[in-house]
């Protein structure tokens, strides 16, 4: 069933502005000209002084989901000489963990447990590896980690750090030079605020100077970037979500900047978590970040049946989990084109399910 008239409220896809669904009604242009050339350009340019990138860094952007992105760092970025420390505190480092088997990439598998990683130094050793790999935030169980002890941890042991910043980008800090990433990997369909299909690679030099030669066609990051100096891409873009990109960067930047965006993100996350402090439900992570809220019910009723009758009953979507946490714990996210009217559905609903 299609939800049309439901209140969204999951981490990916997240409610999209009105300006953002009209460029997306029409007609997809020709891209192959000038004008799609300095869309791309722009785009490029904001995004890695979104990321605070220092100079000569470069931008992929990939017609593919999150963890096509996620898959085509490893193989481009790393082969079966390095070493790599996977950060997996839940199923999107697990997915890091299985990518790096797929390709027979040495690595050691840490599973980060109730840390932020504030202490890396003291958890982890970095001198028999070459290359850090960690989810800024794992949305699977709604943590954050603590990226700026992950930087200097990186360079201290001289280890190429790679981030999935897929659900930490616009809503929670991810600087490249402060953080000391060399590889940041992007979606559209989190804090961007649009459709899912785009996934954005942003390198410093460093990680540019690490790509080697792949046995991929459409992965081939080599294209990428030879296409990406007249702004175009190899294979055919995901023209109008492309065209939404500037649209949703733009608007960014009229608005006051990413701090803004992050501030925007950070005042919606607790102003929910202060309003259902009255209800049976409790942070599942004290390291939570400002994109989403991850709860567990305290007084014995599952979190999946939660969110089925907010569903069913208030036509209100919230994200429930999978495996052993299925019914330990449910997501809410504060990504996207939401404000305190739309937040205001949501307490509304968990105050009726409850009945208070």
């Amino acid at each position: 069933m299609i939800q049309k008239e439901f209140a969204i409220f999951t981490p990916g896809p997240v409610k999209m502005s009105r300006e953002i669904l009209d460029i997306g009604a029409i007609q997809t242009p020709y891209f192959r000209n000038q004008s799609f050339s300095d869309v791309l350009f722009y785009c490029e340019k904001q995004l890695l002084n979104m990321l605070n990138a220092p100079k000569n860094s470069r931008v992929v952007f990939l017609t593919a989901s999150g963890t096509a992105g996620m898959e085509s760092v490893v193989m481009n970025l790393l082969t079966k000489k390095n070493h790599a420390i996977v950060i997996n505190g839940g199923g999107f480092g697990q997915r890091f963990v299985d990518i790096c088997e797929s390709y027979d990439i040495p690595h050691q598998n840490y599973k980060a447990k109730k840390t932020n990683l504030q202490d890396i130094d003291t958890r982890l050793d970095g001198t028999a590896s070459d290359t850090l790999i960690v989810n800024a935030h794992e949305t699977s169980v709604g943590h954050i980690y603590d990226l700026e002890a992950i930087g200097k941890f990186c360079q201290k042991n001289s280890l190429l750090n790679i981030v999935d910043a897929i659900s930490a980008f616009v809503t929670d800090s991810v600087d490249m030079q402060k953080h000391h990433i060399d590889c940041v990997i992007v979606s559209s369909q989190k804090g961007l605020a649009l459709p899912p299909g785009l996934t954005m690679v942003a390198m410093n030099p460093k990680a540019l100077n690490k790509i080697n030669k792949v046995r991929s066609h459409y992965f081939n990051f080599e294209n990428y970037l030879k296409d990406g100096t007249r702004g175009q891409t190899p294979y055919t873009p995901c023209v109008s979500i492309v065209l939404q990109l500037e649209h949703r960067l733009r608007q960014i930047a009229k608005d006051g900047g990413i701090e803004t965006t992050i501030n925007k993100a950070k005042q919606m996350a607790n102003y929910f978590r202060k309003n259902i402090n009255h209800l049976p439900l409790q942070a599942y992570t004290k390291f939570m970040p400002n994109a989403m809220t991850t709860l567990t019910p305290t007084d014995g009723k599952s979190a999946f049946d939660i969110v089925c009758a907010l569903e069913q009953d208030h036509k209100v979507i919230t994200c429930p989990n999978g495996g052993e946490t299925k019914h330990k714990v449910f997501r809410v996210s504060h990504m996207g084109d939401t404000d305190i009217a739309h937040i205001d559905i949501l307490i509304d609903a968990l105050n009726k399910f409850y009945e208070v």
